[in-house]
Parts: structure tokens; C-alpha cells; sequence
């Protein structure tokens, strides 16, 4: 089972479910407990290989990881914990196994926001990941996060969360980065189904105004869901949690009291 820690608020019986990005881990959250503590029961998740979920690889008997494989092994979580129903927050990669757990277990979903999310991949972000399979078995693999991280977050305000992913990128082993990567091959027909589906679940993105990379693909999506919303932060990129805590706390936990009643 997937490393996780908990923080219970004796006050209710919400949940809210923190789910980290590729290479990242759930200390990415470090400056949203102390605020979604008071107002709900916290999970926060290691995804495999990631932080201190590593120990759970199983060398001789590991499968081929996929979208489904990877949102499987969160809800294992929330049924250990008897969880039924859970908000859940993600950044970047973290927003597409959400919206992948919601539309096969949408029961479990109480609403779900989206940091950085990602759901179309543009002509810099198909050369990204083709020159990434060329190149992945050649080069050490914090070579290409780090090039990767310099290009989703080039500004100089962005290099906190540059310096962060980095850093828990560097937990992670060669061999683990490579099975996530094959993960890749699926997105293209994965986030064309997020698309064109308006999940009845109701929806908060929050977007950094610099995320070059993926804030046009949400604008243009927002307009066709109606369960969706969209706040865009200025001044910030990909990583909006990191980069600006204090406004992704309030407007997320704005969100998050309309539906929690």
C-alpha cells in the first residue's frame, strides 16, 4: 500500500485528498495543512516509487504502470481508511489521476480542484516528451527533470518550485522514472476523453497566469463544462500551491465550503 499521512479534525467527518505531481511528493503540501487542518480531515499520499512510497516497489513482481494501475492504488487508501467520499487537490500530473479515479469511481469524489492542470499537450509539450523517450535511457534521469522543470517553469519567481521538484526528484531511481515516463503514451487519448467529458463533479482550476505550457487548453475547456470554474493567479506558474500559498488556500477553501455542507 501506498505511504500516507492523515490529520484528523474531530469537528467533521470531510475529507480532503492531496495528490502530488510526477517526481514530487506530499511535502509539496507543506503550506496547506496548517490551513485545510482546521476545516477538514486530511490524506496525504505518497504515489509509488515517490517519496516514502518507494519501499512498496516490488522488483520481481512489477507491473506496467498505468493510468488505471496508478489511481488504483489510491483508492487501496481510502477504502483502508474507510474513506467513502473525499474533496481532492492535485498539482500537475496529480490532476489527471484524479479526473481518472472520477470517471471510473465517481462515488468517491466529493469535488475536485485542479493546481497546474494539464489537459492538452501543445507542440513544446509533444517535443518534450518525444525528445524524453529518445533520450531516456542514455542520460541520467534528473538531467532530463531538471530540463523539463526549467521549461514548464522558466521565470525567476518560478525557481522555488523548480528547486523543490528537483530536490524530491532526485529520491526517485532511474528505473522508477522510466516506468512512469512509459506513462506518457497514454495521455493523448486520455486527456482527449477529459476533454470532450463533462463529469457532473464539480470542478475548481487554479492556474497560474505564466503556466504557458497548459493554461490555454483549460480556458478553452472551461467554457464547455459547466461544472467547471476556472481562477487564475498572477504573477505565478505551474506550481501554484508553492508559489502563491496564501491565494490558492483561500480560493480553494472558498471552493470547497460550498461543497462540503
Amino acid at each position: 500500500m501506498l505511504s500516507y499521512s492523515v490529520y484528523l479534525n474531530k469537528n467533521t467527518t470531510k475529507w480532503v485528498t492531496f495528490i502530488h505531481g510526477a517526481g514530487g511528493s506530499s511535502s509539496i503540501w507543506f503550506r496547506q495543512i496548517r490551513a485545510f487542518k482546521e476545516e477538514f480531515n486530511i490524506l496525504l499520499i505518497d504515489l509509488r516509487g515517490h517519496g516514502n512510497s518507494q519501499t512498496m516497489i516490488n522488483q520481481k513482481n512489477i507491473k506496467k504502470y498505468t493510468f488505471e494501475v496508478v489511481s488504483n492504488d489510491i483508492l487501496k487508501v481510502l477504502d483502508h481508511l474507510k474513506i467513502e467520499k473525499s474533496h481532492f487537490i492535485g498539482i500537475s500530473l496529480g490532476t489527471i489521476l484524479i479526473r481518472n479515479l472520477a470517471e471510473s469511481n465517481p462515488e468517491k469524489v466529493e469535488s475536485m480542484v485542479m493546481g497546474g492542470a494539464i489537459l492538452k499537450l501543445n507542440t513544446r509539450s509533444k517535443f518534450l516528451i518525444g525528445f524524453g523517450n529518445i533520450f531516456k535511457s542514455v542520460v541520467p534521469y534528473i538531467f532530463l527533470y531538471k530540463l523539463f522543470a526549467f521549461i514548464i517553469m522558466p521565470k525567476k519567481n518560478h525557481k522555488e518550485s523548480r528547486s523543490l521538484f528537483v530536490k524530491e526528484a532526485k529520491k526517485l531511481y532511474q528505473k522508477e522514472f522510466k516506468r512512469w515516463y512509459k506513462l506518457t503514451a497514454e495521455l493523448t487519448p486520455l486527456l482527449k476523453v477529459f476533454r470532450m467529458n463533462d463529469i457532473n463533479i464539480p470542478t475548481f482550476y487554479v492556474m497560474g497566469e505564466q503556466d504557458h505550457l497548459f493554461l490555454p487548453a483549460i480556458k478553452e475547456v472551461i467554457s464547455k463544462h459547466l461544472s467547471a470554474k476556472l481562477h487564475i493567479i498572477k504573477n505565478c506558474g505551474h506550481v501554484v500551491n508553492v508559489e502563491q500559498p496564501i491565494e490558492f488556500n483561500a480560493e480553494v477553501l472558498s471552493f470547497l465550503k460550498l461543497y462540503s455542507k
